[in-house]
């Protein structure tokens, strides 16, 4: 009786139920070898037994976490992933690996991966993931002197570089931000796309983001679900909410929320903007974005105005800027303002000068230059970016600047074919840098100097060497820091012509 008492107990702990106690109770084989015959047929019945629920609960384990499936497709997902989104990751991550993987203390590198690595204690819980501050832990000091040694490098060959030019507070610069959205275990998240692929990285703070802008996309993650508002996945196409894009004025306060939907159809709209708004009044536009393309660009093409007047101003130079959704405007306006009165110095503009301002975006450094030239023409193949030059050199009471939409290098070419002449051109090309066709067309309307602003040093030295075989020397360049924590830097070359 005692042994069945102990066996029942055993039982108990192994969760065999109260069925097993019953049958047990029922079954007091007073013989040792009966007993022993019992317990060895109850222990074989009951592994049996184990094993298959152990077997069943694992099948569905596993089939209700996906692993299987995933595993299975997951070489497939990546060389698909690779295939769809390798202009993303050349346009928005290409080389930060790489990056982060140099060390800034060799000689012939270029870029560095900062005091941490990524590895230990770091500024910013994300910096191994997110790719996009490769110097974040580097201190501000050895940034510059990284900079300074790439810029000497490169440019060395073609003319003298300048002392670089930091910031007094290298954190928190970038005027616009940006945030993908996407969910994880049921909840939205925002941030960046991980290094190299097309993985969403939360982001909560960013050391070199505007840290109201930061704050504002918070509060629309926050609101979603209260407003049903599903984020958009781009494997199945479902979902309504795909980025959120944040412009402030730092001179003015005025902040522009731009909300990229999947779909034109938004959901009581105008209650998320009314609650939105009551928890940041400090907004003062907001525009919803339709991007219904499979894409890896940001903004589509429609837009409309939910709140306000569709666009922010800022102020750069003493100047008034009106800036749109897409208009390209600089990311840090306290460096910017360094950057262009150093190129219009470079210029050495006397107020006689006629000046071409290539690639002239909303016309920042065409106006800030007017009141130092004679006449200012700009160009720029963005019909909406023309519009807003037009519209700042009216704010701003300037009218000695005119503005047209076209290709510049075949506007100056028109130009140099009708005999008119201009002293001094200011070009200011993408990271990508310039064209052969571009540099042969400056060529062809011979201004005697040429100002290049460039955010790539690399491509600037490919160009000013065919800039050299066009018959222009680079004569100095100044280093600027429109980038701090980034392997990014900004510089000024002059070239007057041979």
């Amino acid at each position: 009786m005692i042994d069945n008492r102990l066996k029942r107990e055993q039982f108990r702990k192994q969760g065999m139920g109260k069925d097993k106690e019953l049958e047990l109770e029922k079954r007091k084989d007073k013989s040792k070898g009966g007993e022993k015959k019992w317990d060895k047929g109850v222990e074989k019945k009951r592994g049996k037994g184990e094993e298959k629920n152990r077997g069943k609960a694992g099948e569905k384990k596993w089939e209700k976490s996906g692993d299987w499936n995933r595993d299975k497709g997951r070489e497939s997902s990546k060389e698909r992933d690779t295939e769809r989104y390798k202009d993303h990751s050349k346009d928005y991550s290409k080389n930060r690996n790489k990056e982060q993987n140099r060390d800034y203390k060799d000689k012939d590198r270029s870029y560095g991966k900062g005091r941490n690595s990524g590895r230990g204690s770091s500024m910013c819980p994300v910096f191994q993931k997110c790719g996009g501050c490769q110097l974040l832990d580097m201190p501000y000091e050895k940034q510059l002197e990284q900079k300074q040694k790439q810029l000497e490098i490169l440019l060395k060959p073609y003319c003298h570089i300048e002392p670089i030019i930091g910031m007094k507070n290298p954190y928190y610069y970038r005027n616009k931000v940006h945030a993908v959205f996407d969910y994880e275990k049921g909840t939205p998240i925002s941030g960046v796309y991980e290094a190299n692929s097309h993985r969403v990285v939360p982001v909560e703070k960013c050391m070199i983001e505007d840290q109201k802008s930061d704050e504002i996309i918070g509060t629309i993650r926050g609101m979603l679900k209260s407003f049903k508002i599903r984020t958009y996945k781009e494997d199945t196409g479902y979902g309504l909410l795909r980025h959120v894009l944040i412009r402030r004025g730092f001179a003015t306060g005025e902040i522009m929320v731009v909300l990229v939907t999947a779909s034109p159809v938004f959901p009581s709209k105008n209650n998320f903007v009314k609650a939105l708004r009551e928890k940041h009044p400090e907004i003062t536009t907001v525009i919803q974005n339709v991007n219904n393309r499979d894409t890896s660009m940001v903004l589509g093409d429609k837009e409309h105005v939910l709140f306000g007047k569709g666009f922010i101003e800022d102020v750069l130079c003493g100047c008034r800027f009106r800036i749109s959704s897409n208009s390209f405007y600089q990311v840090n306006p306290v460096q910017t303002e360094v950057l262009y009165q150093l190129a219009i110095k470079a210029a050495g503009l006397t107020g006689k000068e006629r000046v071409i301002d290539a690639y002239c975006g909303i016309g920042t450094i065409g106006i800030v230059a007017s009141s130092h030239a004679k006449e200012v023409i700009g160009v720029e193949l963005n019909r909406d970016a023309v519009r807003d030059a037009v519209e700042n050199a009216k704010i701003n009471g300037v009218k000695n600047a005119r503005f047209f939409c076209n290709d510049a290098g075949k506007f100056m070419v028109n130009m140099a074919e009708n005999g008119e002449h201009a002293d001094v051109v200011f070009m200011d090309p993408p990271r990508s840098g310039s064209t052969e066709e571009f540099i042969e067309s400056v060529a062809k309307l011979k201004p005697e100097k040429v100002v290049y602003v460039s955010c790539g040093p690399e491509t600037l030295a490919r160009d000013l060497e065919y800039f050299r075989k066009m018959g222009y020397e680079a004569k100095k360049g100044w280093g600027v820091d429109l980038f701090p924590a980034t392997g990014h830097v900004e510089t000024i070359c002059l070239m007057s012509k041979k």
